[in-house]
């Protein structure tokens, strides 16, 4: 893989306290439209600051990788061969931005931040500090991974258009700021469609869960708060496993942090570089830019429970997480009955089932939802059915796979119980469905 590499910004004369920010972008998009504007307020907080963006093969500036004319298959790459490349690249180029022994730091976003977590594991040696943002130590599933390769490499990146504006942002963004959306979706557009789906294959196979207490280095870990493909807990996990991490969830942004709050992103860059809040101790948050707008401090559960976790603590981050499943309006209409007869049975809901349980980063939301189905199927609970239909829907299950949640009842819960539940799932279906093409 031939990686280019650009400068997104440098100081305006050398600095004695020098050093180099290497900024690595998400699938889709190209560095200079996900880091560009990030990079610049950070060189604001911090003059003798270089940031160094590298862009992914067969995005913005990187020349795609090569494959056999004629061919409909891309090629399959690891993570693994994504860090090397951009080793490599950063050999080639360091010694033209940077005098020799300048501290060089890492950050990326989505499958940047996985291959900052690559680097990190295979040669963490090579640098100072790394920041993750909306990433995971493993991404999705293998399978929709594999598909989604197979379409790219048929149809063109294109076909992930729509489905990547709907992810990408949090609430309004696409409003407030039409340019930098249609930058990183023009970006996506114009992505070579075999280098895109070679980077699919790498993230179906990537999953460096069990490696991440091997990283020594300083690490933050960015969330985003609607972010979906990543959820917080993702980042949670990274920042429970790593020894010393640091964990911040940016309120109201999703899966490109660094386009969608680049003033937050520079502040807890500054901040982190310099080695600020780092005495949280192992799995802690450190409060790293706390004054910074949008960022919260709650402490998410990990795989073993709550982190020293305050009961107010564990409740914020239930009442997040219920909100993302169950939806806004039914979270508020669900509030709006409670009464002094009901608060405490609320609460519990909202601290145990929520923020202990489906917090926890140990399955994804797709399986939590068809263990939760099953459940319902099981103890009758048809109105509770109906409400996890939805959220199973939000949580990215498809129609085909609840009905296939629903089949497999049929065998272990009984016959009439699956019938009763397929007429259920058949009305809620119905109501997201309308309620969607509502909005």
């Amino acid at each position: 893989m031939d990686l280019t590499a650009s400068v997104l910004s440098a100081p305006a004369s050398p600095a004695a306290d020098a050093r180099v920010l290497v900024v690595l972008p998400s699938l889709g998009t190209s560095v200079a439209a996900l880091w560009q504007q990030a990079a610049t307020e950070l060189t604001a907080l911090s003059p003798e600051m270089t940031v160094i963006g590298i862009d992914l093969p067969g995005h913005g500036r990187s020349a795609p990788i090569d494959v056999p004319a004629g061919t409909s298959v891309a090629p399959r790459v690891t993570m693994s061969d994504l860090a090397e490349a951009v080793l490599g690249t950063l050999d080639r180029v360091l010694p033209d931005v940077a005098a020799p022994g300048a501290p060089v730091d890492l950050a990326g976003d989505s499958i940047g931040g996985a291959t900052a977590l690559q680097l990190a594991l295979d040669h963490g040696d090579r640098f100072g500090r790394i920041a993750v943002f909306c990433t995971g130590a493993k991404i999705g599933e293998a399978s929709a991974w594999e598909e989604r390769a197979q379409t790219v490499a048929t149809s063109g990146t294109p076909t992930q258009v729509i489905g990547s504006a709907q992810r990408w942002f949090g609430e309004g963004f696409m409003d407030r700021e039409p340019e930098a959306s249609a930058a990183l979706l023009h970006s996506l557009q114009d992505a070579d469609r075999f280098s895109y789906a070679a980077l699919c294959y790498a993230l179906a196979d990537f999953d460096v869960r069990s490696r991440l207490p091997e990283i020594t280095r300083p690490l933050l870990a960015v969330a985003g708060s609607q972010d979906q493909p990543t959820p917080a807990t993702k980042l949670a996990e990274i920042a429970g496993e790593v020894p010393g991490a640091l964990l911040e969830v940016i309120d109201g942004a999703a899966h490109l942090v660094p386009a969608e709050a680049p003033v937050v992103t520079a502040g807890l860059l500054a901040d982190f570089l310099q080695g600020k809040g780092l005495g949280g101790g192992a799995g802690g948050t450190g409060g790293v830019g706390a004054a910074a707008a949008g960022v919260s401090e709650t402490e998410l559960p990990t795989a073993s429970g709550p982190r020293e976790a305050s009961r107010d603590d564990v409740r914020e981050a239930g009442m997040t997480v219920r909100r993302q499943v169950l939806s806004d309006a039914h979270v508020d209409r669900a509030n709006a009955k409670v009464d002094d007869f009901t608060s405490d049975f609320q609460d519990l809901i909202t601290r145990y089932a929520w923020g202990e349980i489906w917090a926890r980063p140990g399955l994804e939301r797709r399986m939590r939802s068809a263990i939760t189905l099953t459940a319902m199927i099981a103890g009758g609970h048809e109105a509770e059915l109906a409400m996890h239909v939805k959220a199973a829907l939000r949580n990215g299950l498809t129609r085909n796979e609840i009905k296939e949640v629903l089949l497999q009842s049929a065998i272990y819960c009984s016959v009439p119980s699956a019938n009763t539940a397929f007429s259920v799932a058949s009305q809620a279906l119905a109501e997201y469905e309308a309620e969607e093409n509502a909005d």
